[in-house]
């Protein structure tokens, strides 16, 4: 079963699950050349998460395995304003990069403008919203500082969409992300959503016999 069906079903039960983790602790580029190739690539393949409660989850990042930290500085803001070293995790509110509504605006197009303003060498995540789809993606770059950076995309949150999931943006804090240590036993996001499932059936269970 995957996550993202596991989460469909909570909300299609009508239930509200507690605060969720979805942790990120695999090679992002693994079976790709993305590394290994010149130029830039972005590696799609991402994880689809139904919903994301600002107010309570959070995304977690294994700091060897993405070579971040010691810890996670966060940023939101418009391109022009963003710092030019410190950040490693941005939530870009910049959502058109030529002025024209009518061309994409996708990972590379908001690496590029992250890049132009960040001078400090390092890997790093950012939110942005992708124009065709309507939706917030997070991804990893491997430089943020560099426009021919590698990319990979972690995620694609499917709720809400178009101008609702781009007033969103300034909503995200640094409470929404944190790492986690390379011996830290914190399920990967399929099995997260396994064991919310079924805590979820176990108390279905027992409401019935009830």
């Amino acid at each position: 079963m995957s996550f993202a069906f596991a989460i469909g079903l909570v909300a299609a039960l009508g239930l509200h699950a507690q605060a969720a983790t979805v942790t990120f602790s695999t090679d992002p580029f693994a079976g790709t050349t993305a590394l290994t190739d010149p130029g830039r690539q972005i590696v799609g393949n991402e994880l689809f998460i139904p919903t994301f409660d600002l107010d309570n989850d959070v995304f977690a990042f294994n700091s060897a395995v993405f070579n971040v930290g010691p810890t996670l500085n966060f940023v939101t803001d418009i391109a022009a304003n963003l710092p030019t070293g410190g950040a490693n995790v941005i939530v870009l509110q910049t959502t058109d990069n030529d002025n024209d509504t009518g061309t994409a605006f996708g990972a590379g197009n908001a690496a590029n403008l992250i890049a132009a303003q960040v001078t400090t060498p390092g890997a790093g995540f950012f939110i942005y919203q992708n124009s065709i789809l309507g939706l917030r993606r997070l991804v990893y770059s491997t430089d943020l500082d560099d426009p021919t950076a590698d990319l990979k995309i972690l995620a694609r949150l499917l709720a809400p969409t178009g101008a609702d999931s781009i007033a969103t943006l300034p909503l995200f804090t640094a409470a929404n992300f944190d790492l986690v240590t390379a011996d830290a036993t914190i399920p990967e996001p399929t099995t997260f959503a396994l064991l919310g499932l079924g805590l979820m059936v176990g108390s279905l269970r027992r409401k019935a016999r009830s």
